[in-house]
Parts: C-alpha cells; sequence; structure tokens
C-alpha cells in the first residue's frame, strides 16, 4: 500500500475533525488551503478560517488563495497525489483538479445526487427527509456531480436538528473517509456514476428562516429543525409600539390540536412546554423555546405571558410574514 501526498482543501468548523483525523492517522498532509480571512463581527475584524487556524496548531503549510490562479499556483507548487476537500466553499476549476495525481476526493453530506449544494443538512431536515447519508466522491467541473467512490445511509432521528444531524454526519463522515484513503492507497479508484433523481440544497439565507403560520405545520417544524444553526427560524409580530422579531429555539408538532380561528390562533398554552399555534393545515405547533430580539432564550410560554395573550388570541403577525 502506497503513501499518499495530500492537499487538504476545508474552510468552516466542520472540516476541522476530518483535518485532525487524517493527521492523527499519518497521513502525509503536504498542505492545507482554505478560503481567505473574513471580516465579522460589528466591528469587522479580520478573522482566520477555522481550518487555516488549525493547519498552525498541526504545524501543517497553509493556503488562503484570494483567486483562481493563487489556487492553481498553490495547488502546482505542492504537487499531491490526491486532494481532499470539505466544505471548501469554491468550485475547483477543471484545470486544478487535474494537478493530483489521482484527482480530489469531496466528502458530502447528503445521499447524491440528492441535494448537491451549499446546505444539503439544513434542506434534508427542512423537506423532513428519513434517511440521508454520506457521499465520498471524485470531483469534476460540476457542482458535486462527479463519479461515486463510497456512500453510506444514516438515519434522520425525529430528534434531530441542524446541530445534532451535522455531528452524526461528521462521525459517519470520518471513518467513510478512512476508508476512501486507504482504497486509493491500495489502488481502488472505482468511479460509479450517480445515480437517481437529482435536488439541489442551495444556500440559505434569512428570507427562508421566516416562518409563515399559513403553512403547515410539519413544514414550519422542518425549518425549525433545519436552521437550527443559523439563519434562526423566526417569526414577526406587529406589537402596538412597534415590530418585535421572535426567534424560535424549539419546537414539536401537536397531534390532536384543532380549534376555531384563522391560522396563527394560540390554541393552547401548555404549562412547563410551551404555547400551541395553529397551522395553515390545521394543525398545530407547539413552541417551546423563544429568543425575542434583543433578550435572552426564554420558555415561549413565559414570552406568550409577557404578551398577555392567551388561548383563543391570535400572534399580530406583521405584514411581512402573512
Amino acid at each position: 500500500m502506497q503513501k499518499l501526498r495530500t492537499v487538504f482543501l476545508g474552510t468552516p468548523d466542520i472540516a476541522c475533525g476530518f483535518l485532525n483525523r487524517m493527521a492523527a492517522a499519518g497521513h502525509e498532509i503536504a498542505g492545507v488551503i482554505s478560503q481567505p480571512d473574513r471580516p465579522v463581527g460589528r466591528g469587522l475584524k479580520m478573522c482566520c478560517a477555522p481550518v487555516n487556524a488549525l493547519a498552525g496548531e498541526l504545524s501543517l503549510e497553509a493556503f488562503k488563495p484570494a483567486s483562481r490562479a493563487e489556487l492553481h499556483s498553490a495547488i502546482a507548487e505542492l504537487k499531491p497525489d490526491l486532494g481532499v476537500v470539505v466544505a471548501y466553499g469554491r468550485l475547483i476549476p477543471e484545470e486544478t483538479l487535474a494537478l493530483a495525481r489521482y484527482g480530489f476526493l469531496n466528502v458530502h453530506f447528503s445521499l447524491l445526487p440528492k441535494y448537491r449544494g451549499a446546505a444539503p443538512v439544513q434542506w434534508t431536515l427542512i423537506n423532513g427527509e428519513k434517511v440521508t447519508g454520506v457521499t465520498i466522491f471524485w470531483l469534476d467541473k460540476g457542482m458535486d456531480t462527479g463519479p461515486v467512490l463510497l456512500r453510506r445511509e444514516l438515519p434522520v432521528l425525529p430528534s434531530d436538528d441542524a446541530a445534532s444531524l451535522f455531528a452524526r454526519l461528521t462521525e459517519l463522515g470520518g471513518v467513510l473517509l478512512d476508508e476512501a484513503l486507504a482504497m486509493v492507497a491500495a489502488g481502488d479508484l472505482r468511479r460509479e456514476p450517480q445515480s437517481g433523481e437529482p435536488s439541489l440544497a442551495p444556500k440559505l439565507g434569512r428570507e427562508d428562516a421566516v416562518l409563515r403560520f399559513d403553512r403547515p405545520a410539519g413544514e414550519l417544524l422542518g425549518r425549525v429543525r433545519g436552521l437550527a444553526c443559523g439563519p434562526k427560524p423566526r417569526f414577526t409580530l406587529a406589537l402596538p409600539d412597534r415590530l418585535l422579531t421572535v426567534q424560535v429555539a424549539r419546537a414539536e408538532l401537536a397531534p390532536g390540536a384543532s380549534g376555531p380561528g384563522p391560522a396563527g390562533t394560540v390554541l393552547s398554552v401548555e404549562g412547563g412546554k410551551g404555547f400551541v399555534v395553529k397551522c395553515g393545515d390545521g394543525g398545530g405547533l407547539l413552541i417551546g423555546l423563544v429568543k425575542p430580539e434583543g433578550k435572552k432564550e426564554m420558555p415561549a410560554a413565559d414570552f406568550l405571558n409577557g404578551l398577555r395573550l392567551k388561548a383563543g388570541d391570535r400572534l399580530p403577525a406583521a405584514p411581512a410574514d402573512k
């Protein structure tokens, strides 16, 4: 079994576990590539990518190319046998992919060709999928379209939100990457074309996080689960003196909940659990934990009591949330 000279490409926290795992296993990592530093916070302080910071801790040579030309130059300098990509965040041009002897492997958190794109875990939960998984595939010029080396299924638990599902997929992905690297080192370079109906998982924006109570309860719960890591799911109330944005941190379906009134009506207040709001399909969503704008998270029932709303009242939705 040959020793592989690898280059690792990744940017956010979720990629750090994979880099750590490769380093701990003794793989030769010729260099680490992440996106350039970004301004963050109100002061717009420049902050380096978590993967770049980890590369420094591991004493690995790190690159932060700002252009395609710089990326190409860095990889050409490293002369890798194999590239490993985890949440790098940019398409790698075809001519750059050709620089690695065997090509570039990407760890993707869905069963391709389902959920190609930047947010597969989030859309898996938003759409109420029961099964997901990890695919390790060879990059080509398309967006998550390359042939598959390995894939493995993982059930989506009813208790999962984005944070817990990310954690379980990351663990599975680490195990699968170990297998993939061993296969390549042994000369097993299988490339199985993707099969099945493709779907997209585009990056989510604030507009995707708006909870509209005229939608079905299951759809709203999917957004609460899928957007737990941001952008945070929210609704906006029109109070007499201002608009108030309220993030929903925890919710669940309320089977059997029913009552008169339009969508957005408070059906009941459940002591110690939260309040049930009527949704567009007539079902109920039990909202358990909220974070009003400018305040800390609080039990949803306490929030409702603070507004002096009770069962039978309608949440005063702002026009943008209708």
